[in-house]
């Protein structure tokens, strides 16, 4: 796979009309300054606009084309087959959800976007494998879940390092986060955003929202389709080359930061009309902690000029008010 190292600098400022980049290799180079210089690249992008374009991360290109090659097989199987793995009662946590179901919060018009859920892999914990659901597993197509795991791995060890390095920036120990996404809730969401066949009623890929989580890791950012929204309320066009993960901060990291990292508000748009007969695939990564998890602001980003924002709430109880409120599961 080719690399490119662009060295914006330990700057806080980033400019607001482009995504800013790091190199995840800097962090684990075994370099001080070269560690030091991404932990400001990253704090400072997550504190500016909330998003970075991240190479140097642990999927290879061979990885990524062999995941979206079976993401695509799966959605091009006929509707009565995929429609054998939507499971209910589950809230989507696992396997098919189909077309439309999911909207964004304060939203009615549903999102026009079919996915698959992959979720954790649990180690050495009963408790917690018998807390969450299992992985489906698709018959018609074998490579498919084991492609699936190996992808999940590979962003799973990518998201630890930018929380240590989060950490660093936090001034909290370098593995504060490491207990808590052990295990953790996180999901991989390969997506499928059919041609477009009439006009749409009020409804886009993906309305405007944050994200849930602690970190989202995206792949997938290579084409127009993914905006930002930026201090000004100007909606940017978030494109990583093809080498880089898009990543952004959660809902969770935000609380747990008291919004000294921002969970900056997205959206995925309709392409031009002479788009509108081509499909659109995405394949984020929602780094989950487990449940317990508290998301109490930390008390060294309270003060006088940032008062206290979020009441006390733990990462479990906060997932469950936010997939009620995107229409996945009932009260």
């Amino acid at each position: 796979m080719a690399y490119y190292f662009i060295n914006f600098g330990p700057v806080k400022t980033q400019p607001m009309n482009q995504i800013p980049s790091a190199d995840l290799r800097d962090f684990i180079s075994g370099d001080p300054q070269r560690k030091n210089a991404f932990v400001e690249q990253l704090g400072g992008a997550f504190e500016d606009i909330g998003f970075v374009a991240l190479s140097g991360h642990f999927l290879s290109e061979e990885l990524v084309e062999e995941l979206y090659s079976q993401v695509k097989n799966f959605f091009n199987l006929p509707q009565e087959v995929k429609a054998k793995y939507e499971i209910e009662g589950i809230g989507g946590q696992r396997g098919y959800t189909s077309f439309g179901k999911e909207h964004a919060k304060g939203r009615k018009a549903g999102d026009l976007k079919e996915f698959w859920h992959f979720g954790q892999y649990v180690e050495d914990d009963p408790e917690l494998e018998a807390e969450y659901p299992d992985n489906v597993l698709v018959e018609e197509l074998p490579e498919f879940n084991k492609v699936g795991r190996e992808a999940y791995k590979m962003l799973e060890k990518t998201a630890q390092y930018v929380l240590r390095a989060l950490a660093l920036r936090l001034e909290l120990p370098e593995n504060y986060f490491d207990e808590f996404i052990h295990n953790g809730n996180s999901i991989l969401r390969p997506i499928h955003y059919p041609p477009i066949t009439e006009e749409p009623k009020d409804a886009v890929r993906a309305a405007a929202h944050g994200d849930i989580n602690l970190i989202t890791l995206l792949m997938g950012a290579h084409g127009k389709g993914l905006q930002v929204q930026n201090h000004k309320g100007e909606w940017i066009d978030a494109i990583a080359a093809p080498d880089q993960l898009m990543i952004n901060v959660g809902d969770m990291l935000s609380r747990l930061t008291n919004n000294r990292l921002k969970s900056t508000i997205h959206r995925v748009v309709n392409p031009p009309r002479e788009l509108w007969g081509t499909s659109r695939y995405s394949i984020p990564f929602f780094m989950h902690p487990i449940s317990t998890m508290p998301l109490d602001c930390l008390e060294h980003c309270i003060d006088e000029e940032n008062p206290k924002r979020f009441e006390d709430i733990t990462a479990g109880e906060f997932l469950h008010e936010r997939l009620v409120e995107l229409g996945l599961v009932k009260k």
